[in-house]
């Protein structure tokens, strides 16, 4: 059978209450609080902690394609499936693809994997999907999205949830659109959207599915119904004649409407709690809608705990300010900061994407002492060119030694945290600087983990690195 192996999730830690946009503009609130991407995150990074969640456990190497989708992807000539599927550490030879320019990317790019993996194309893809969309300042937009991201696993072998059908409708017409030289999303009237686009679409979707398999809506126990807003996510269940038990939460008041993104977060949301034999049907909406049937199997009971987005849900950092979250989407201009920057190289940038993408460190077979980043010449036995690449972006360590920059930070995030790591097991150092953090909370021996993030712009494209964050815990 063709499905999901494995599924994974990512929130940002940063949340903003929507009183305080509401507040700002001097206009009604939706409620609620949405996720705020900081300020050294993209969809490339995010699409990196969910691949991560979702690989725990999985042999990587038996990951032979790694789509990416997104409608806000970090670059417009360049793939972002590469750089992901080298961060996570798969192999060179697997099949990478981007997948753009639609809300149902990611439904779509599930669709594709589920066909190659069918086909005998490759044993397992790894479906990754984020965005992070920026909509006019004022408008219900602002306040309705979130960032966030999602991955599934896709193969043949140990199916948690196999794919029984789909459905697939094309429709074209302009209601939400973003020209190449457009950062904000742009709309046609909001009622015409919704009536004739998103409601007529996902109904008509939703219904075409249930008819193709003859089952009817109380034959399902889970609807995954993504929608840009509560009113009309709730008016789409009443017509389908779905009742409230039976409705994933769309995530609206926690996290925002999350683009393409939204589909897979809602569904790695149900499989958290999914049961053996359990049918959960998941549509998705942008320019056509898909639906897609899946049946809960009993391997889902022996899939390894992961943080998941239940996990991202429970820990969270407030944002004091809304001109904060304008700061961090380059929507307002702050005084520059970080003015001791050095342009990074390309040609650098390739030659060490080990020890930078993939966070390897090298093992010595003489002695076995672990080092980060890799070094020839073994500093204990002095051996050289005689080591193993090990992958250290999956350990968890203690603060060994710490500093707080006061000077080198951005102008709204003045204070940048300098960090030795002692990872775990072999106590190796790893020096870096801290994110997702409150620098005055900052202590010896606080337990870390790593977070792949952008670093700085230089030279015309975008510098990532390793940092170190708090262990995300419940609360």
């Amino acid at each position: 059978m063709t499905g999901i192996r494995s599924f994974g999730a990512y929130v940002p830690i940063y949340r903003l209450r929507r009183d305080l946009v509401a507040k700002a503009w001097g206009r009604p609130s939706l409620g609620g609080e949405r996720s705020v991407a900081n300020h050294d995150e993209d969809t490339a990074t995010m699409a990196v902690e969910a691949a991560m969640d979702c690989l725990k456990g999985a042999e990587r190497t038996e990951t032979d394609a790694l789509f990416f989708a997104s409608t806000t992807s970090p670059y417009s000539e360049k793939q972002v499936a590469s750089l992901v599927a080298t961060v996570v550490d798969l192999a060179d030879e697997v099949l990478t693809v981007d997948i753009g320019g639609s809300l149902r990317s990611a439904t779509s790019a599930l669709i594709l994997a589920s066909r190659l993996a069918e086909s005998g194309g490759a044993r397992n893809v790894l479906v990754t999907a984020a965005d992070s969309r920026l909509a006019h300042p004022r408008s219900d937009m602002e306040q309705a999205f979130g960032d966030g991201a999602a991955a599934v696993l896709v193969g043949q072998e140990g199916v948690i949830a196999e794919l029984e059908e789909i459905y697939v409708l094309t429709n074209e017409m302009m209601d939400v659109w973003r020209l190449p030289e457009d950062p904000l999303v742009r709309s046609w009237e909001t009622r015409w959207v919704l009536s004739k686009g998103y409601g007529a679409l996902m109904e008509r979707a939703v219904r075409g599915l249930l008819q193709k398999v003859s089952l009817s809506p109380e034959d399902i126990q889970w609807a995954v119904l993504p929608a840009p807003d509560l009113r009309s996510h709730q008016r789409l269940s009443r017509r389908l004649g779905f009742q409230s038990e039976q409705i994933q939460d769309p995530l609206l008041e926690q996290v925002g409407y999350c683009g393409c993104a939204q589909p897979l977060m809602m569904l790695s949301a149900v499989l958290e709690t999914a049961e053996p034999g359990q049918r959960i049907l998941l549509a998705s909406y942008g320019d056509g809608a898909e639906a897609l049937l899946f049946r809960v199997t009993r391997e889902i009971r022996d899939l390894p705990k992961r943080r998941g987005l239940q996990g991202h849900l429970d820990s969270k950092l407030l944002l004091p300010s809304y001109e904060r979250y304008l700061s961090y989407r380059g929507l307002l201009e702050t005084v520059p900061g970080e003015p001791f920057r050095l342009l990074p190289s390309a040609t650098a940038y390739w030659r060490d994407r080990d020890p930078i993408l993939r966070c390897y460190g090298s093992r010595c077979r003489q002695c076995g002492t672990l080092t980060y980043p890799l070094q020839r010449v073994c500093y204990r036995c002095r051996s050289k060119d005689d080591f193993d690449k090990v992958r250290l972006s999956d350990r968890q360590g203690t603060v060994y030694t710490f500093s707080l920059d006061n000077l080198a930070g951005r102008s709204d995030d003045p204070v940048v945290v300098q960090t030795v790591v002692e990872l775990e097991p072999e106590g190796t150092r790893f020096y870096g600087m801290m994110t997702d953090c409150v620098p005055s909370e900052v202590k010896l021996g606080m337990r870390v983990e790593l977070t792949f993030r952008r670093i700085h712009e230089g030279a015309g494209f975008h510098n990532y690195f390793w940092k170190c964050r708090p262990v995300r815990v419940e609360g």
